[in-house]
């Protein structure tokens, strides 16, 4: 039984002074290092990506804006022409039915 315990003891003091090993300390300085790099860099990609999304999100609003606006005064613009010109709009209409039906067709 005595042996046991001093096989134990040792084995727990090789243990012990294995962690505080030069080689464990410097291999775990190391780590801890690498591990601080990689997290900086992470950081500061991460802040990247958020600066670009910021400024995707506002040049897609002011473009999805600008598009509204172009989409309304065409809008407006068609509603007259047809308004001013009753005849036009109506043979416009025909043709377009026309045109559509005969590519149906041909499938």
């Amino acid at each position: 039984m005595a042996n046991s315990q001093s096989a134990s003891a040792q084995t727990n003091s090789n243990s012990n002074s294995s962690l505080n090993s030069p080689v464990t300390t410097k291999a775990s300085a190391a780590a801890h290092h690498a591990v601080d790099a990689v997290a900086e860099k992470a950081a500061a990609a991460e802040d990247s990506l958020r600066k670009t999304a910021a400024s995707s999100q506002e040049s897609i609003s002011h473009k999805q804006e600008e598009l509204k606006q172009q989409l309304q005064t065409s809008y407006s613009t068609a509603r007259e022409l047809a308004a001013q010109n009753p005849l036009a709009t109506a043979g416009i209409a025909f043709a377009a039915g026309m045109l559509v039906t005969a590519l149906l067709r041909r499938r």
